[in-house]
């Protein structure tokens, strides 16, 4: 245990700092200091002297004060453990309770620091008030923080769902490509079970008259060889027994029997079997496999959307239903329920057909750089809309909409009755900038825009319930090079 110290505090403050000796040196003249509070005086004289009595220093480096040391580190142990003992917080230098706050230097002090001379020229201020003055000025940084945390809470909680949802992606895609697969698979071996029945079923029925042949074959080379045996005994015979029987032995070289001919077509027919399989089986899938020109990308659908993509059985079809969360009070507002195809188009021809199992609805297209968050002034498409909100009320109960950006909307009344489903036809020639709708149920044409469209333009859906895209039969070209 370090021993208490008899000496007052005044007797252990260096003269400079007037805190407490800090590794304390010895001058000649018998004045300490603090070795670093030493060097930083000596540093502004043109030679080295005592601060105290200005008697000049015969040495550069004063000899440490060992005793004067362990008598201070002694003090400073001993206000340690009082301070701990007790219920305030004291000074570590004073020993006294820290009521003041030094603005200069941002620090709780005693009193007695106060006085002394390292705070003596400080605005000083009590801890109280310190610390509301404190507290008010942290108070906005606190809450810039919290914002702040919680803006991380909520992004960490999407990527949370952004991570589950991938899972839920993977799993869900990787259960349809099997399903997809297994349908392949299950065609194949059909196939090849069929391809194998026909192949065992001629050369079961080749067999068959091959065996009939051999049976009928056996029966006249038996006749034969009798008779050549016959023959040959009655030439072995005496000469008047061979004349005697000559006449008996010519009957018996009489065959009635024609010459054997070859089995046509016995063989196994191998090309029939064989000959451009992979191909007749790839031509054949296409009973099984449709073309869908559109796949819709479910990444691309509006936040207020849930997006279902399924395929439909032997139809290929891909079917996206939109549910809205927020129902908009505004039916016109279409672009709440939006899709977009996950294939752009730069030149070409492309079409596709849809169902739509709703009256409220939009087919076009979108380029690339279209608005997602509100993307309804950036496409170009048709929709539905009811005949009262027109000037048509009166004449048709069916209007179609024409919608363009920087274009005035064109209404295209219709002379039939309101359908529970729409099935259209969109066509666009990127090459020359058509884009053309059809009503594939009265096979008429709608209306064509032109407009020179730059980059991408990607199929464009809105629609409040549900969406059908039509598949297209695949079709196979063989070229024939003479």
């Amino acid at each position: 245990m370090a021993c208490e110290s008899t000496l007052p505090e005044e007797d252990l403050s260096c003269p400079v700092c007037c805190d407490i000796f800090k590794d304390p040196v010895l001058l000649s003249c018998s004045h300490s200091f603090c070795k670093a509070c030493l060097q930083e005086f000596w540093k502004e004289k043109e030679w080295q002297e005592c601060p105290v009595c200005r008697r000049r220093s015969s040495r550069s480096e004063p000899p440490n004060n060992r005793a004067l040391k362990n008598l201070c580190e002694a003090f400073l142990q001993e206000r340690r453990q009082r301070a701990s003992a007790g219920s305030a917080v004291l000074c570590s230098l004073h020993g006294e309770k820290l009521k003041l706050f030094c603005l200069e230097h941002k620090q709780p002090i005693c009193v007695v620091c106060r006085d002394s001379r390292k705070h003596k020229k400080h605005d000083c201020i009590p801890i109280d008030e310190a610390v509301q003055d404190l507290k008010e000025e942290l108070e906005p940084t606190l809450k810039s923080l919290q914002e702040k945390l919680e803006v991380f809470k909520k992004v960490k909680l999407t990527c949370d769902k952004t991570a589950q949802h991938i899972k839920s992606q993977a799993k869900d895609t990787e259960k349809t490509i099997k399903e997809d697969f297994e349908r392949v698979h299950q065609f194949l071996r059909e196939e090849e079970e069929a391809k194998i029945a026909a192949l065992r079923e001629e050369e079961e029925q080749k067999s068959q008259t091959m065996k009939v042949k051999i049976e009928e074959m056996s029966g006249q080379i038996s006749s034969l060889s009798d008779k050549i045996k016959a023959i040959e005994k009655e030439l072995e015979a005496e000469d008047i027994s061979f004349l005697q029987n000559y006449n008996a032995t010519m009957k018996r070289t009489q065959c009635p029997l024609p010459d054997p001919v070859r089995v046509s077509g016995a063989l196994i027919d191998v090309a029939k079997h064989l000959g451009n399989l992979m191909f007749r089986i790839w031509e054949k899938m296409k009973e099984i496999v449709q073309y869908t020109p559109v796949v819709l990308d479910p990444n691309t659908v509006h936040s207020k959307v849930l997006c279902s993509m399924t395929w439909m059985g032997y139809d290929d079809c891909f079917v996206w239903g939109g549910e809205f969360q927020e129902r908009p009070d505004n039916p016109e507002r279409l672009a709440q329920g939006w899709a977009m195809g996950s294939e752009g188009f730069t030149s070409g021809t492309h079409s596709w057909d849809i169902e739509i199992d709703d009256e409220y609805w939009f087919a076009g297209v979108a380029t690339e750089s279209v608005n997602r968050s509100d993307p309804r002034d950036e496409v170009w498409g048709v929709s539905h809309v009811d005949s009262f909100n027109t000037d048509y009320k009166e004449d048709f109960d069916y209007v179609y909409k024409v919608s363009c950006p920087n274009t005035e909307t064109i209404y295209l009344p219709v002379r039939h009755n309101s359908r529970v489903k729409d099935r259209i036809r969109v066509q666009l020639d990127r090459d020359r900038g058509e884009l053309s709708f059809y009503d594939i149920d009265n096979d008429t044409h709608i209306h064509t825009r032109t407009h020179a469209f730059t980059g991408r333009i990607f199929p464009f859906f809105s629609v409040r319930d549900g969406l059908r895209i039509l598949p297209a039969r695949a079709s196979i070209t063989v070229e024939q090079h003479i």
